[in-house]
């Protein structure tokens, strides 16, 4: 009796439940992904104008189908009578298209790049960091511990290379012994990069080279054109102090002078010195660069010659740069100085990541205009309207830039930074994965991190033609720089790809 009862019972509920459930609305979010509804919003305001004229063009072929011979016999008569506007409207056309192809901008085309691989016996695993700190006996047992926890939380990994200087008991940051690491990442970098393009060195004629805290007397940039022989006429610069997005730097200047120097040439040489920059003293917020940075460089072949186009990789299509340095906050947040006991390090100050997310506004602010499509520009417009108009307390709307961009490389400057823009920009793991892998098998190498990332992608063969690139890079005084590239093809690895004997182990957790 009572087991019939709990079995009416229970058909009972289930058939109310579900009277209730017909009468309930459908749950939408759970009905539609609403991703699905905003890709198809924005493939309805990207193609808005091709679907506009489409009914224009229909009508405009029915008319045409439907002329007569003699409609076409009155047509040829008017514009006979009216030969002088005809030729008139003919030349305007002609002058316009002649000004417009003579003042549009070149195209610059990136035909390969190259990233230094350092030689093993480089390896610095953390307890040798550790245990060679130690015997320096210039750090205080404190000190230590600092370092100790910055490298287990740093996301770097235990195949990171330090210059030849800083393997030996005691380091030895000679002058000599920074120009010999100078030489072997640059020329490393260089070796590669010839013999994989077939460029002569002597067809360079343009030359810019970026190292923030190295910079000898003859310039870094005189020793490539002493050692490869380059054209005496060979327009060389050498950028100094302009911290680790100096690579974009470099970029957009020989972009610049690739558009008054035509049919030529040009290569970037990113790169950052550690020897004679180590800190040696017990200024916490000095020692931080000790745990970071690493040896690495990366040499850029860039082209404007039209028949280049062809076997290009890239191709070139913004640079937009920000500078705080106004700012006296931003100013001094990466600052070189010498700390109480004299010593000379970089410190950096803990407003460092506020600073990079208003530096990062203001450079997507510029940058959005150019890359997003249609659709993504309306929804942060018609935000912007609402809460300037109702005063309305709402979240100012954040693009979503992985509709303009299919790969991302950002600065590997360290774990927090990649962190933080892969919160603020809302993106995947798999988005930040070239920057976080870099990072783990090369740590910060400055100007340059951004060209192994990008090296990272093509030797997981991700990158296919008509993907585009977003590189960004932080550097001190403080600045952001953004650059976008273009596959022109499906890029493949070159030779001697930092990545192609390791590719294979990555990507790895990160604890």
């Amino acid at each position: 009796m009572s087991s019939n009862t709990k079995t009416d019972t229970k058909e009972t509920t289930s058939s109310s439940t579900s009277k209730e459930s017909k009468k309930r609305l459908p749950d939408f979010s759970q009905s539609v992904k609403l991703k699905y509804v905003k890709l198809g919003y924005h493939y309805l305001m990207s193609h808005l104008v091709t679907l506009c004229l489409l009914p224009l063009m229909s009508v405009i072929l029915i008319q045409a189908s439907q002329m007569k011979a003699q409609d076409i016999q009155e047509l040829w008569a008017h514009l006979q009578y009216n030969l002088l506007s005809v030729i008139a409207i003919s030349a305007i056309l002609a002058l316009g298209s002649t000004l417009y192809i003579m003042t549009r901008p070149t195209s610059i085309y990136l035909l390969d790049f190259s990233c230094y691989r350092p030689p093993n016996h480089l390896t610095v695993h953390f307890q040798k960091f550790i245990h060679h700190s130690t015997l320096t006996g210039d750090f205080l047992p404190s000190s230590l511990d600092f370092q100790r926890k910055i490298l287990l939380r740093s996301g770097l990994g235990e195949e990171t290379y330090l210059p030849e200087a800083m393997h030996s008991i005691p380091p030895r940051p000679s002058m000599a012994a920074a120009r010999e690491e100078a030489e072997q990442v640059m020329f490393g970098a260089l070796d590669n990069l010839f013999a994989n393009t077939r460029v002569k060195p002597k067809d360079i004629g343009i030359l810019v080279v970026n190292c923030s805290l190295f910079n000898p007397t003859p310039s870094l940039s005189a020793m490539i054109v002493n050692k490869y022989k380059l054209r005496g006429n060979v327009k060389s610069f050498n950028l100094g102090g302009m911290g680790c997005s100096a690579g974009v730097i470099a970029i957009d200047l020989a972009k610049d002078m690739l558009q008054v120097h035509r049919n030529t040439y040009a290569v970037v040489v990113s790169t950052e010195n550690i020897t004679q920059n180590w800190y040696f003293g017990n200024n916490k917020a000095m020692l931080i660069p000790n745990c970071l940075f690493r040896v690495g460089g990366a040499a850029i072949l860039l082209s404007n010659k039209s028949s280049d186009k062809r076997r290009a990789k890239y191709k070139l299509l913004h640079v937009v740069r920000t500078h705080k340095g106004a700012d006296d906050k931003a100013f001094r947040c990466v600052y070189q100085e010498q700390d109480d006991a004299g010593k000379t390090g970089v410190s950096l100050s803990k407003d460092l990541m506020a600073i990079a997310g208003g530096a990062l506004k203001t450079n997507i602010t510029t940058l959005g205009p150019l890359v997003l499509p249609i659709s993504e520009q309306l929804l942060f417009f018609l935000t912007l309207v609402v809460k300037k108009l109702f005063n309305a307390k709402m979240k100012p709307y954040i693009p979503d830039f992985k509709l303009a961009f299919d790969h991302f490389c950002i600065h590997a400057g360290g774990r927090a930074v990649i962190d933080e823009l892969e919160k603020n920009l809302q993106l995947l793991p798999l988005h930040v994965e070239a920057s976080r892998m870099t990072l783990h098998r090369f740590g910060n190498t400055s100007s340059s991190s951004i060209w192994y990332e990008l090296a990272y992608t093509e030797a997981k063969g991700r990158m296919r033609k008509g993907n585009r690139v977003w590189q960004i890079a932080f550097g001190s005084g403080f600045k952001c720089n953004s650059a976008v590239w273009e596959a022109l093809r499906h890029v493949n690895p070159s030779p001697k790809n930092p990545w192609e004997d390791c590719i294979h182990k990555y990507p790895v957790e990160i604890a």
